[in-house]
């Protein structure tokens, strides 16, 4: 059996120079006349904003301390070196809880929310909601291994349940996750249930719908409804899924030599994706958050790896569940109304694809939903696992 070992984030100072020599040698090029905040993708004057910041303000020596103060861990999973933050918290190694992140986030994404899921006594809360966290990062992200070749989400999710049941020595266990967290955490739920053997997955929570049901024709005229507005969405803003799907390697080969341009490629997503109608990206996240987030795919050149991750969908078979198959795993799901792009589907096409015992309508947040909202995030947790007590 693997051991985790302790990891302490710590980046050479080379590395960190070579990142900010790219950063202050980018050549700015002019905007269209007419720009408009971020009409034509990422808005010209919020990141010459944000570089300035970078180069003059931003302390990532400070941020690695943040990055540290939660124990961080490694250990071989099925040949693969996985990264993991791993929190016993007041639960006392008796409630497991398993977030996963996504793209363009990262384990970072729930950091917020970690000492009020663990420690529920010192917020205000009662112990009795307390879990042991357990966030990873995903295979290529952050400080996990790079595979060799894309590696899905199905089989990322073989690796957490080992990770959680042979490493960690977790019988049974949560699992929560959006983006394609939401996808691992599906897989994890049909292949990993605890229902239907001795140890496993006991229960699942999204805050983004991964599995499709088949037939996938719609049933009701809201399915018809939503399914048109998934078609128009990413019609406007799923060009970035159908490159990093389809020719991974050529983005890659860009941004991988661009901080800048790894950046600007992140960011606009994060301003896309909240929900900023209550302010702007800076009333959401301060610029220490997004930068951080965007160093977690520079200090370790993972942003090639990341974008493989689209591919890698596509060779395991994508998220449509044989004719028959549902995941019948207890299913929760928090419907955030700030998800522009991946919406919500009608709760009758959940049911087809999942075995639903929670649903909540959210009053804010997009989708990054934990690190947007995360005192909401945690009550949504919370809510969910007490059902199934």
């Amino acid at each position: 059996m693997s051991h985790a070992r302790p990891f302490t984030v710590s980046i050479p100072d080379a590395k960190l120079a070579a990142i900010r020599e790219r950063i202050a040698a980018y050549r700015w090029f002019p905007a269209p006349e007419n720009e408009q905040g971020f009409a034509y993708g990422m808005s010209t004057p919020v990141l010459q904003d944000l570089c300035k910041y970078w180069l003059s303000d931003y302390d990532w020596r400070a941020q690695e301390d943040l990055l540290n103060k939660h124990p961080n861990f490694k250990a071989d999973v099925a040949g693969m070196e996985i990264h993991f933050i791993h929190v016993v918290g007041e639960a006392e190694a008796k409630r497991p809880l398993l977030l996963t992140h996504g793209w363009p986030g990262s384990y970072f994404e729930f950091w917020d929310a970690i000492e009020p899921l663990a420690f529920p006594s010192r917020h205000g809360g009662d112990p009795a909601d307390a879990f042991d966290l357990v966030i990873p990062s995903l295979p290529g992200y952050a400080f996990s291994q790079k595979p060799t070749s894309p590696m899905g989400q199905r089989a990322t999710a073989a690796l957490w349940d080992e990770l959680m049941r042979e490493v960690l020595g977790y019988k049974t266990y949560l699992a929560q996750g959006g983006d394609w967290g939401s996808l691992v955490t599906s897989w994890l739920g049909l292949n990993h249930g605890a229902h239907d053997k001795k140890g496993g997955c006991l229960g699942i929570h999204l805050n983004m719908i991964g599995f499709r049901p088949t037939p996938p024709a719609p049933n009701t005229e809201e399915e018809v409804q939503w399914l048109a507005h998934m078609q128009g969405a990413m019609q406007t803003e799923g060009a970035y899924f159908m490159e990093q799907a389809t020719k991974p390697q050529t983005l890659a080969m860009a941004l991988m030599d661009s901080p800048v341009g790894t950046a600007a490629w992140i960011l606009e997503k994060f301003h896309g994706w909240s929900d900023l109608r209550d302010g702007d990206l800076y009333s959401v996240y301060t610029r220490d958050q997004l930068l951080t987030n965007v160093m977690l795919y520079l200090v370790n050149d993972a942003i090639a790896t990341s974008v493989w991750y689209y591919n890698a969908l596509f060779q395991e078979g994508g998220v449509q569940l044989p004719e028959g198959v549902r995941c019948e795993t207890p299913t929760g799901f928090a419907n955030f109304p700030g998800e522009k792009v991946y919406t919500a589907p009608p709760r009758s096409w959940v049911e087809r694809a999942y075995n639903l015992t929670h649903w909540r309508d959210m009053p804010k947040g997009g989708h990054f939903a934990a690190m947007e909202k995360p005192s909401l995030f945690v009550d949504e947790v919370r809510t969910w696992a007490r059902t199934l007590a």
